[in-house]
């Protein structure tokens, strides 16, 4: 599951932009899927083959994708449910293709101001492993007659060298893995969805997004005739965050008793008094609809501004992680070196 095919930010994006020009110009979904199916690469064509015979045999889109494992991710399939019960799917696919390629984009800006740093962290690694190899080959020595040790692991010699590369080898390994599984999901579960949330900064922003979210699709489902004990799960499923989804029998139980949208929020003492004020403003009004439009374009400007920040924040720490392990680098080499041999001398 962790290594099956997975579409990334950059052709999800992609491929939401294409049935979203094809839907909105009246194309049936049958032959707009199609078409992505003929161009689809190798990797996914198959998957993408199942989906068509589905939605020929009459299953719904969400309902096709969803039965492809761990293809799309779960917030793709969300909203393409809500867009196909609204009638609005090429308007959500629009919203979907401009997310992904935001995402993307801030992924590839992250990796570039990543790309320094590291090329001087592997430059480190090589000249460490080539100096544990230099020096046993030469037979360098300390005064006491041990062998002359870079980093204290008893690593000298050729094969020092080797297991010096084989233990970093791993470790990249293990971040790769580490940086896949949580690309995939698997650490994203409910118990860290909640943490992560209630987290200073980027849980604000988490927030944001996640109210963006929800205002956007309530926009969509108020627009068509739905029983609001169905819309409510909908809505919070839309977050793709249990932060919110954990709330939906309490606010579910409240719509059924005929209480009003607003007070189901407020109730969940999940959200902050700003929505609660202009959803209460706009339900009280009748333009909740409209209303939910402007405040989701609001929140969606204010997560994209909050995400920049966070992806420069977390770029700098990890390029200070980076520099630290450097200057330890070379401070131990100038101890191992220069200094540790004039210690010998001056004791001796």
């Amino acid at each position: 599951m962790l290594f099956s095919p997975h579409i990334s930010g950059k052709r999800l994006s992609e491929l939401c932009h294409h049935m979203a020009v094809g839907l909105s110009a009246g194309v049936d979904i049958r032959k707009v899927w199609q078409r992505e199916t003929e161009t689809a690469s190798r990797r996914v064509r198959h998957d993408y083959e199942r989906v068509l015979r589905r939605i020929k045999a009459g299953d719904s889109f969400a309902e096709a994708i969803r039965q492809t494992g761990g293809l799309f991710p779960s917030l793709f399939i969300e909203m393409v449910d809500v867009g196909e019960r609204t009638g609005q799917i090429a308007e959500v696919l629009d919203k979907l293709s401009h997310h992904y390629k935001q995402r993307h984009e801030l992924t590839r800006g992250f990796l570039v101001m990543l790309f320094w740093p590291l090329l001087q962290l592997g430059a480190g690694v090589m000249i460490i492993g080539l100096l544990i190899w230099i020096l046993g080959a030469i037979g360098a020595k300390k005064m006491s007659g041990e062998p002359m040790d870079v980093l204290g692991l008893g690593l000298t010699g050729f094969w020092g060298m080797i297991t010096f590369f084989s233990i970093v080898a791993l470790f990249a390994v293990g971040v790769l893995v580490l940086v896949q599984a949580t690309r995939r999901g698997v650490f994203w579960g409910p118990p860290l969805q909640r943490f992560v949330t209630r987290l200073p900064g980027i849980g604000k922003a988490i927030q944001t997004l996640g109210l963006a979210r929800i205002s956007w699709t309530l926009h969509l489902l108020l627009n068509v005739e739905m029983d609001m004990r169905k819309l409510v799960p909908l809505v919070l499923r839309s977050t793709g965050n249990d932060f919110y989804i954990c709330h939906t029998d309490q606010m579910v139980a409240d719509v059924a008793a005929g209480n009003p949208l607003y007070l189901a929020f407020a109730n969940s003492l999940a959200f902050p008094p700003s929505f609660l004020d202009a959803l209460a403003v706009a339900e009280e009004s009748g333009q909740i609809s409209r209303s939910m439009e402007r405040l989701a374009s609001q929140y969606e400007a204010e997560a994209e501004s909050a995400m920049k920040i966070i992806a420069v924040i977390s770029g700098v720490a990890i390029w200070i992680c980076i520099g630290a392990l450097l200057v330890y680098m070379i401070f131990r080499l100038f101890f191992v070196l220069y200094l540790g041999p004039i210690q010998e001398m001056l004791n001796a």
